[in-house]
C-alpha cells in the first residue's frame, strides 16, 4: 500500500490544492505534509484501490506490475472476486477514516481543502467505474465524456 499511494498522482495533486486554497500557509500544516497526512493519505488510497478496481485486468493483460488485487491474491491464495471483495472492504474502511476526520474541528486543514481530498475520492468512484477509458476505451466511458462536453444541461424554471 505504501509504494502503491506513491505511484500515484494523487498525493501531488492534493498539496498542490492545499497551496492553491489555503492562506496563510502554517508550519503546522507544512510539518503534516511531510509526514503525509491522514485525510491526503485516505484520499490517496480510495484512489488507488479504485483505480485498481477499474483497470488491473486489463493493466495484468497488458504485462503491467501487479496492482492490489493481484498482490491480495498472491498473499492469500484467494480467487480474484474474493480479493476485490477485499478491496471493496478496504474502501468502505478507509471512507469510515475520512468521515470521522472531516466531523472534527481541530484539523489542522482548512475546510476547503478537506473538501477538495474528499471530492477526490469521491470522484475516483465515477472515474474507474468502467475502467480508465485511457488503457481500455468502453461506451460507458466515451458516453459520460460526450455527455459532460457536449450535451446541454437543461434547467426548467416553473
Amino acid at each position: 500500500m505504501d509504494n502503491g499511494l506513491i505511484t500515484i498522482a494523487a498525493p501531488m495533486i492534493l498539496v498542490h490544492s492545499l497551496f492553491l486554497v489555503t492562506n496563510p500557509i502554517t508550519k503546522e500544516v507544512l510539518d503534516c505534509l511531510t509526514n503525509c497526512s491522514d485525510i491526503i493519505r485516505w484520499s490517496a488510497t480510495i484512489i488507488r484501490l479504485n483505480n485498481d478496481l477499474g483497470t488491473s485486468s486489463d493493466e495484468m493483460k497488458r504485462g503491467d506490475v501487479p496492482k492490489s488485487i493481484q498482490c491480495y491474491m498472491n498473499e492469500k491464495g484467494g480467487s480474484e472476486e474474493d480479493a476485490r471483495k477485499h478491496i471493496n472492504f478496504m474502501i468502505k474502511e478507509t471512507w469510515k477514516l475520512i468521515n470521522s476526520t472531516t466531523q472534527r474541528d481541530n484539523s489542522l486543514f482548512s475546510e476547503t481543502f478537506i473538501g477538495c481530498a474528499v471530492n477526490s475520492a469521491r470522484a475516483s468512484h465515477s472515474i474507474y467505474q468502467h475502467g480508465d477509458g485511457h488503457g481500455i476505451q468502453n461506451s460507458h466511458i466515451k458516453n459520460r465524456i460526450f455527455q459532460l462536453f457536449f450535451d446541454p444541461i437543461t434547467i426548467s424554471i416553473p
